[in-house]
């Protein structure tokens, strides 16, 4: 890594930048930990984040002492703090969309005897922010935090299509940077999703991320300003039928998204007979 330069006065432009580095580390070292860790080590961080151990001792003994992490003793790892808990429930918690949907998400679940997530774009994968589940035995195990890939998801690929053309470029340039050998593969496969989209309002997955789940995905855009999201519904193969994805579950996310957005107006319900809404555009996701 290149050094970073002082300023002649040795005054505080190089505090400030110092400063900006370690946060931008501390928070790398928060983001290394996913839905599926209870702890890390330390080489479990210094290989995710890609940070030098010296460094990465340091920043987990302040993310520590400031209650972003925990340290257990007896294994000698970590595990996010009270701190992190905190701040992640003050953000979902204040979040209207996401109050509002859940009980839409959760009455569609138990509809389709399927698991409804609501997410976001974290950098190239999406994140779960809500997961409602039905009550079957064998409905998809995956919770709030949990990460999926952007490309290969029902969730991730009506993200994509319904981003403005310019920023989904940049995000898909990323990925190939990030992929080079599936470049092919992920044009076609972002190509169809936006064909898909602008025909049905729906995204269909089957098989394009496990080969035993299928999937179907909308995008839903707040008028409120907030960010961009897309929600979810998917189950196991027998479960979740192509056709029964195509006539049921999609038409069901459509009005689950009117619904939405009628409740968060403060409107009445939407009839079932309503019309797909329009897509909501603005400059930057």
């Amino acid at each position: 890594m290149r050094k970073r330069t002082k300023p002649a006065d040795g005054s505080e432009g190089a505090e400030g930048g110092n400063s900006a580095a370690s946060l931008t580390r501390g928070l790398e070292i928060l983001r290394a930990f996913t839905a599926d860790d209870a702890t890390l080590g330390n080489q479990d961080l210094i290989e995710r984040t890609g940070l030098p151990k010296a460094t990465v001792s340091r920043l987990t003994s302040t993310l520590v002492g400031l209650g972003y992490l925990h340290y257990d003793d007896m294994l000698g790892r970590y595990s996010i703090g009270p701190a992190t808990v905190s701040l992640g429930y003050s953000a979902l918690s204040s979040s209207a969309v996401i109050h509002m949907a859940r009980p839409l998400m959760q009455e569609l679940a138990d509809q389709t005897g399927a698991a409804v997530a609501l997410g976001t774009r974290d950098g190239l994968e999406m994140v779960y922010l809500a997961n409602c589940r039905s009550m079957s035995p064998v409905s998809l195990r995956l919770n709030v935090g949990s990460r999926l890939p952007i490309y290969r998801t029902a969730m991730g690929l009506a993200y994509l299509a319904e981003m403005q053309p310019d920023i989904r470029q940049s995000v898909v340039g990323q990925l190939v940077v990030a992929e080079p050998e599936k470049a092919e593969e992920l044009d076609r496969l972002v190509a169809n999703a936006i064909e898909d989209y602008r025909r049905d309002g729906f995204i269909s997955a089957f098989g394009s991320w496990h080969s035993y789940i299928n999937a179907v995905g909308v995008a839903f855009r707040p008028t409120d300003g907030s960010p961009l999201v897309a929600l979810t519904c998917g189950g196991i193969v027998d479960i979740l039928s192509r056709n029964h994805c195509r006539e049921s579950v999609g038409p069901g996310l459509l009005r689950l998204t009117r619904r939405l957005r009628a409740r968060l107006a403060g409107e009445p319900d939407p009839s079932p007979t309503s019309q797909r809404p329009p897509t909501w555009k603005t400059s930057a996701e």
